[in-house]
């Protein structure tokens, strides 16, 4: 490395060479979740046109190849015409400038996604592919884009036209993602409908080429619609008549809606100008408080509160979905993903516009608010009967514990950062692992056939069942409300199972347990999956370790075709040798971690509900919109 450090060590990166050089500075990484964000992005900019009154329609267009998108709107199409400074149109220096648009100002945009001015470009520099169509002043304007530069000179194409609008095409480039740059049509299908139930009026039009489907999004009850929406996907029973719902254009333009259920969790999904802000933020701490003191307020003028108990803010929240979506004139997020609001007077004004309509709804709807009040000391009732025995989990050592004997191999390691928990498929799996781990670092505990599917289950249910209580005890941090991530015994807990149809649903088993009630692990990036090898390929006595069929077929393919091949198909985790199941899936030099991550609450949540829940339908739907992805199907009869 050079000592010396002088003005020529300076790089000054030029128009959106920043963005390429650290995309993940602008959408969050280059996987699914940042190349998804290109999208919404441009979705953002068309729904920012309705948001203030000069559209009511947008389209979005998914091409056959299944990675080129288009998003188009009857807004008042961007600015075409020169700009005085730069003597340039103004659709160019937008998609080719950082902090560059018309969001800036109060005049052409009162509410909107984001101010930071980075979004079309940023979507501009990492696409290969880009062409924006105008139409204004009764001409089609159209230009083209790469990877942040314009291809050519803007140039009109149609004249005589009526109406006003933008559509924006991309493909993004697959340099930049490293998964590939496929869409997910569920994903966007979801989150469009949701953006349709935020803006009523808006008409949003689905078009997926690959697939033939077409869809239209259109809800008038906007998010009351989208609470029952909520409710009824998960077949949840109402604990009470009717719902809060609050619309309100003054001070602070707020809409909420929501209701308790029989649910034992609390849902809590927030919006800012239409963006989705999935850590919340303080708009959302400002409704959760108002609840509370509405709540409390309530209980205490009507004598309502049951001798011997008091209600925590989590046992008011209990079953409780709510929605919250506000409009105001200058978000400030957390990141240029936008998933946290930071604006601090917000909190205040939530709250307090919140708790007033909300405690005059209890007085105005008795029926309903007893029944919420019966709803919450069921909920403070039930804390008290599983407390003694969630405490009794945390408190115990699990190298101590008589329900494990030499079940959980622990480490040596004293300091949890450094520890890493491997829990594993099967006792056979187990022994294997045991022998080859690092035993300073890296601790076992083997499970026994299939956990509990705790989509469902209660916190009493969840730690009587031995192999999941086994986990608790073994993390030491506790579960559910008493979870305690200061606790946590490893910061390594990773997912070891077969690689066959039986191991990925025992990691589903898991993962849905942990995100039901250890949500905390998901979010703060304790949780991983192990990679073990599929196959030993041996070619030319030179070996090779492979995850999956498709790497198999690859690797044979690039075979010298007259090469000695020997393929070895591993049946299970117990069949390895120590010391394979070490050197391909155990010493952190050579392996490969899946860190689980939880990108979109929303969607998140209706996957678990909808592929764990009691309801069969959803996967029948989910089984039909897939099945073209399937080549070849095993099924034992």
């Amino acid at each position: 490395m050079s000592s010396s450090y002088s003005a020529k060590d300076i790089v000054v990166l030029e128009g959106l060479e920043a963005v390429r050089k650290r995309p993940s500075m602008y959408i969050g990484g280059v996987h699914k979740t940042g190349l998804h964000h290109l999208l919404w992005e441009i979705v953002d900019n068309a729904v920012d046109e309705a948001i203030n009154g000069h559209a009511d329609r947008i389209e979005v267009t998914l091409h056959t190849d299944g990675e080129t998108i288009s998003v188009q709107d009857n807004g008042r199409g961007i600015p075409v015409d020169i700009h005085p400074q730069y003597k340039k149109p103004a659709l160019e220096l937008i998609l080719c400038t950082l902090h560059s648009g018309g969001k800036f100002g109060s005049q052409n945009y009162i509410h909107s996604g984001g101010l930071h001015g980075v979004g079309i470009s940023v979507v501009n520099a990492l696409s290969d592919k880009m062409c924006v169509r105008v139409k204004r002043d009764g001409k089609m304007h159209e230009q083209h884009f790469s990877r942040g530069l314009a291809q050519g000179d803007l140039r009109v194409v149609e004249k005589n036209l009526r109406g006003t609008g933008t559509e924006v095409t991309f493909h993004a480039d697959p340099e930049i993602f490293h998964d590939g740059v496929v869409m997910d049509p569920l994903l966007i299908r979801e989150r469009l409908n949701i953006r349709s139930y935020l803006h009523r009026g808006l008409v949003i039009l689905w078009h997926d080429k690959a697939s033939g489907e077409e869809q239209r999004f259109h809800h008038e009850g906007g998010i009351e619609d989208f609470l029952q929406h909520l409710i009824g996907r998960k077949e949840r029973k109402p604990s009470h008549e009717g719902i809060f719902a609050y619309r309100g254009d003054g001070e602070l333009r707020m809409e909420i809606a929501l209701c308790w259920t029989e649910g034992t969790d609390e849902q809590f999904h927030s919006f800012v100008n239409g963006i989705p802000t999935k850590q919340g933020g303080t708009h959302e701490n400002g409704l959760k408080n108002a609840l509370v003191k509405a709540i409390r307020q309530y209980v205490n003028l009507h004598k309502l509160q049951p001798k011997g108990t008091n209600f925590t803010p989590e046992d008011i929240r209990e079953g409780l979905v709510a929605l919250l979506s506000v409009y105001i004139s200058d978000p400030q997020f957390q990141g240029q993903t936008k998933e946290r609001l930071n604006n601090v007077d917000i909190q205040p004004l939530v709250e307090g516009i919140a708790r007033s309509a909300f405690e005059q709804w209890l007085n105005e709807n008795s029926t309903s608010a007893r029944a919420i009040v019966a709803r919450i000391s069921m909920a403070a009732r039930a804390r008290e009967a599983t407390r003694t025995a969630s405490q009794m989990v945390r408190r115990q050592s699990p190298t101590r514990r008589l329900s494990l004997p030499g079940k959980l191999a622990d480490c040596a390691e004293s300091d949890p950062s450094k520890c890493e928990l491997f829990i594993v498929e099967g006792d056979s799996a187990g022994g294997s692992a045991k022998m080859g781990r690092d035993r300073k670092t890296q601790a076992i505990l083997p499970l026994r056939g299939k956990v509990m599917n705790t989509e469902n289950a209660d916190l009493k249910k969840v730690i009587e069942n031995k192999e999941l209580n086994d986990i608790v005890q073994a993390l030491g941090c506790g579960v559910g409300q008493h979870f305690r991530l200061e606790d946590l015994r490893y910061h390594k807990v990773i997912l070891l199972m077969d690689a066959d149809a039986d191991g990925h649903h025992i990691a589903t088993l898991l993962l849905t347990f942990f995100y039901r009630h250890m949500t905390t692990l998901l979010h703060q990036g304790h949780v991983y999956i192990a990679q073990p090898p599929l196959y030993r390929i041996e070619i030319n006595k030179q070996v090779h370790w492979v995850l999956d069929d498709a790497q198999r077929d690859w690797l044979v393919s690039q075979a010298p075709p007259d090469a000695k091949i020997d393929i070895q198909r591993f049946k299970g985790l117990g069949e390895m040798m120590p010391e394979i199941l070490r050197q391909t899936t155990l010493d952190p030099r050579r392996r490969t971690l899946l860190r689980v991550s939880v990108d979109d609450e929303l969607q998140t949540n209706a996957l678990f509900e909808n592929l764990m829940g009691k309801d069969a339908r959803f996967r029948g739907e989910f089984i039909k919109e897939r099945a073209y992805e399937i080549d070849e199907v095993d099924v034992a009869i």
